[in-house]
């Protein structure tokens, strides 16, 4: 009964923040993260292009990539899981890329920026690692990257989560956010790892 409340709260997660990028085309875009960008930056064309395709790609994969963990549906409609797939794959790469140069403006100074940067290449590197194994037909294999792959996905939904925690406790933004930018997507890998190593 727990295992399956916290699948549903885990999927649920997902696909609010997945579609949580729709706002910024809804309204004024200077709230939540951008309310601290400096309008230079918000002015920057080439940020504009990385930051728009960063979460229009990333929500996808967010919103889809979750899909790929239901055995029920990897097992009935294998077509539909690796279709589900290639789409998860080619919006992660894309959005791990627009990512990483995101990394250099991010909030925070260098302590943010370096946590962003290795998250962005950690979710590449899974990411491709997931497709080329799947390739390969090294299932097994494939799917521990595809774990690692969503976890580090999953940092959209984790960032926000441990973020408010730190607001909500009195602690300012730009501390809160150097600590987030590692917090978010760290524990992840880990829970990814263990998983994992109690699967295997």
């Amino acid at each position: 009964m727990l295992s399956s409340l916290l699948w549903i709260l885990f999927a649920l997660l997902a696909v609010i923040v997945g579609l949580y990028p729709g706002l910024y085309f809804l309204l004024d875009r200077k709230f939540s993260l951008l309310a601290y960008k400096n309008e230079g930056t918000l002015l920057n064309v080439s940020w504009n292009i990385a930051f728009y395709t960063h979460i229009i790609t990333g929500g996808f994969s967010l919103l889809v990539g979750w899909l790929q963990f239901v055995a029920r549906l990897r097992n009935r409609k294998p077509g539909l899981h690796r279709n589900i797939g290639k789409a998860y794959i080619f919006s992660s790469l894309i959005s791990a890329v627009a990512g990483f140069y995101l990394s250099f403006f991010a909030t925070g100074g260098f302590t943010g920026a370096l946590g962003f940067a290795f998250l962005a290449v950690f979710w590449f590197y899974t990411t491709l690692s997931a497709f080329v194994h799947a390739r390969k037909s090294r299932i097994l294999r494939h799917r521990d990257m595809a774990l690692y792959s969503y976890a580090a996905c999953f940092a959209a939904v984790t960032l926000r989560l441990w973020l408010q925690l730190f607001l909500l406790s009195g602690m300012a933004f730009i501390p809160a956010y150097k600590v987030v930018a590692w917090l978010s997507w760290v524990p992840n890998v880990l829970a990814a790892y263990f998983l994992i190593q109690k699967k295997h």
